[in-house]
């Protein structure tokens, strides 16, 4: 009998442990059109777990999260990403009236992946201009019934040694998750973003995917949009300051 005692208040532990990864996966899956399943793998969440919180009983805490986590969102993307959990804090209580702590915005933030968006400083050269845009055709719908129908891209920064810096292009496929190529490399340039197109091509010649990206300066280059165009491919792009566009790529 104290075992079994123990093994269910084990249980309760854990899914209090997780509550905000399964306030996030309810979230998103209701308000943003994301699948549980590809949530729950992304939180390292089994499935089963996550339908048997949804059957438990809510307490009041758990009821004020989620209501918290929904004005955490509808504020990151009204603010287009830029506030942290301190601002994002100062902003809750000052529109909302609510004395909610610091430390519960940083662990609801958290939860989903959100954190601010660095705004670079401001440097003494005429800012460029995209030479092509594509709509966000992908449109966060992140279900691929098989391989070669939807990639993503991007590309990210690594530091390491005295002051180093390491950029790794990548393609994500969402048929079966899968990295389709990649390439590391110590600039990001269109040369990085190029290399990993063209290996992805070699291998997998005769994929026509969905081609999704950022707004990236190499992803809106006209040589950039030649390639996909000789490939047969559709470029879409994330919305400005909507990186939850790219959610899974944002992940990897």
């Amino acid at each position: 009998m104290k075992k079994v005692g123990r093994n269910r208040k084990g249980a309760r532990l854990n899914l209090i442990k997780h509550e905000h990864k399964y306030l996030a996966i309810q979230a998103l899956s209701s308000e943003k059109g994301y699948t549980t399943s590809i949530l729950c793998e992304i939180l390292e969440i089994s499935r089963s777990a996550y339908h048997k919180w949804l059957r438990r009983e809510k307490s009041q805490r758990e009821l004020e999260n989620e209501y918290l986590l929904k004005l955490v969102i509808e504020s990151y993307e009204e603010r287009s990403g830029i506030l942290g959990y301190r601002q994002m804090t100062i902003k809750i209580r000052r529109e909302h009236s609510i004395m909610v702590n610091h430390k519960r915005i940083y662990r609801i933030m958290r939860s989903v992946g959100l954190k601010s968006v660095c705004r670079r400083k401001r440097k003494n050269y005429i800012k460029s201009t995209p030479e092509i845009t594509a709509e966000n055709i992908l449109n966060r719908d992140f279900n691929a019934s098989n391989i070669h129908q939807k990639w993503l891209t991007d590309v990210t920064e690594f530091k390491y040694g005295d002051g180093k810096k390491a950029y790794l292009s990548a393609i994500l496929d969402l048929g079966d998750k899968s990295i389709v190529s990649y390439v590391i490399g110590k600039s990001n340039n269109n040369i990085l973003v190029f290399e990993t197109f063209n290996k992805a091509i070699e291998n997998y010649p005769n994929a026509k995917p969905i081609f999704h990206s950022d707004r990236g300066f190499q992803y809106t280059s006209k040589v950039f949009k030649k390639k996909l165009d000789q490939a047969g491919m559709v470029q879409s792009m994330s919305r400005v300051g909507r990186c939850i566009d790219n959610g899974p790529m944002e992940g990897f």
